[in-house]
């Protein structure tokens, strides 16, 4: 286990180039298993959350071989057992995108239990519906037995709920149907898009990508692609945050503007303003962040939904940043019940911060942030206390960092190219208390 040691207050500045989307990666990386030809992909993010998928892959059967940092070549020619590994499912929730593959080409998956982030109730219905909307028999409650053994047959899919990985394991089964099939309600992020555009790639002729009603005319067979994964949005929001918590210039590579549209526009709301040039955002320094209110003097909100509403992975960043801006908000996370219970951490230290109920927490700033120890609970929770760290006087800890390794590729050494002071220790590594700067 290993902790990051930060000793805060120092601008953020410099360039850094966004990795590859975490959640297109995912999905692309299961929908091999579709084809037995060759899938080579390009900027796949090197983070724990993709290692675990390829583990996955590779038990499968799926041969793997990186050929670059972040390039990615993998042929599924050779799998032929669609039961996936307990163990290595239980690491991370997207496990259960091999269902839709496994299911569509073999007519058969069995599904242990996926993993994942605590942050509340997360259903496997919408993937379930999608499936026996297809044609599948579906047995089991743990574990979860998917048999088609005659093939799926193209239909309508009204998803329940616009879940992302519902809609994506949809995708993905449609795909390999052949006929047409009609998913209405689907979920619209830009890692939707981007697995829709692989499969077109692959054969398959997706239309409505973008929009909540996607048609999808399957193949009886799907060929290998080449694909370049889409740039991360989160990350590029979390990099954002980062440096106007810090007060630094952060000029942000290969951002995909086109996808940051309401990012940006409710960072605005707390006084972050950037600009886009060419295929770069850049968040000017020294910028006084204050909240803008409501009309009328009311205290305004930043709430999540689906796409294209504010996403749900950056409202625990939004928190974050929200403590160094001057006036109140609510931060109002519809979607999670339990993702806004890391706030204890950042009252720990210094930010004034009111939890009205496990969806909304009241924050008034800025407050003058001190070192603190605490753990990361999840992915985005890690990266918001990560930026308080950043922006605090003195030396934080921060604990079980493999959950911020899992949504963020080499975090500490891309922060220390920005100026920053982090180090990766070893969790028993004896640092002295942290204590703040007077």
């Amino acid at each position: 286990m290993e902790k990051f040691v930060i000793q805060g207050g120092v601008p953020l500045s410099g360039e850094v180039t966004v990795a590859g989307n975490k959640n297109a990666a995912l999905p692309i990386l299961a929908a091999c298993l579709l084809t037995e030809e060759e899938v080579l992909l390009h900027r796949v993010p090197r983070i724990r959350d993709t290692e675990a998928q390829i583990a996955l892959l590779e038990q499968l059967g799926v041969e793997v071989a990186w050929i670059d940092d972040n390039s990615l070549k993998l042929c599924a020619a050779k799998v032929t057992d669609p039961v996936v590994d307990e163990e290595l499912s239980s690491q991370i929730r997207a496990s259960f995108l091999l269902a839709g593959p496994l299911l569509a080409r073999f007519g058969a998956a069995k599904m242990p239990p996926p993993g994942g982030d605590f942050i509340g109730r997360r259903r496997l219905d919408a993937h379930l519906d999608a499936f026996q909307d297809l044609g599948a028999r579906i047995d089991g409650a743990r574990w979860i037995e998917l048999n088609a053994p005659t093939g799926l047959c193209a239909c309508e899919i009204f998803m329940d709920e616009p879940s992302v990985m519902g809609t994506e394991n949809a995708l993905m089964a449609a795909a390999l149907t052949p006929g047409q099939t009609r998913i209405s309600n689907a979920a619209s992020e830009p890692h939707v898009q981007d697995l829709a555009r692989l499969l077109t790639a692959m054969g398959a002729e997706v239309e409505g990508v973008g929009s909540n009603v996607m048609t999808v005319n399957g193949q009886s067979s799907l060929r290998g692609a080449e694909f370049t994964i889409c740039p991360d949005h989160i990350e590029v929001g979390s990099f954002m945050a980062l440096a106007a918590a810090t007060g630094g210039e952060l000029r942000i590579r290969d951002a995909g503007p086109s996808d940051l549209r309401n990012v940006r526009r409710q960072f605005r709301r707390l006084g972050l303003n950037s600009e886009v040039q060419g295929e770069d955002v850049i968040v000017p320094a020294g910028q006084h962040l204050e909240i803008e209110p409501d009309l009328g003097g009311a205290i305004p909100k930043i709430e999540d939904g689906p796409w294209p509403a504010f996403p749900a992975d950056l409202t625990s960043i939004a928190l974050a940043l929200a403590t160094q801006a001057d006036g109140e908000i609510l931060i109002f996370e519809k979607m999670f019940e339990n993702r806004l219970f890391f706030v204890d951490k950042l009252v720990a230290m210094g930010a004034r911060i009111t939890l009205c109920d496990p969806h909304r927490a009241i924050v008034s700033g800025p407050s003058r942030l001190h070192g603190e120890r605490a753990a990361s609970p999840d992915i985005r929770a890690g990266m918001a206390i990560l930026i308080a760290a950043l922006a605090a006087e003195g030396t934080s800890e921060i604990g079980d960092i493999h959950q911020i390794d899992r949504g963020y590729e080499q975090i500490d050494e891309r922060l220390r190219g920005l100026g920053a002071q982090i180090e990766r220790v070893s969790a028993d590594t004896p640092v002295g208390r942290p204590v703040a700067v007077d």
